[in-house]
């Protein structure tokens, strides 16, 4: 029953990903669908970081010692000024890195 299930969700995800990116077929979205969906990438990425940056054990942590709230601004920064994604993946990590096991490990 498992291994049924595994394969149709990956033939509803290939189907799902096919009928959009297969430019013989004839499906088109509208401009204004187009723009709603081009919301969906950043509204996923945030619904995963945010919960690890802001949470620490089922509750809020807004400390000034949360390594992950600093490394994330870093992050924001970097990405924002630079336009860089390879920098600003090595030189967030490193400074998480960094604060977690030597600033805040006390």
């Amino acid at each position: 029953m498992i291994m049924l299930s595994i394969f149709a969700m990956t033939a509803l995800v290939f189907m799902s990903r096919y009928l959009f990116l297969e430019p013989k077929l004839p499906l088109r979205l509208s401009p204004s669908l187009q723009r709603l969906l081009s919301y969906s990438g950043p509204a996923v990425l945030t619904a995963i970081w945010a919960p690890i940056v802001f949470t620490h054990e089922q509750s809020l942590w807004l400390e000034s010692t949360n390594p992950y709230i600093w490394a994330a601004l870093l992050a924001g920064l970097l990405a924002w000024r630079t336009k860089n994604i390879l920098l600003t993946t090595v030189v967030s990590m490193a400074v998480f890195l960094l604060l977690n096991l030597v600033v805040f490990s006390a």
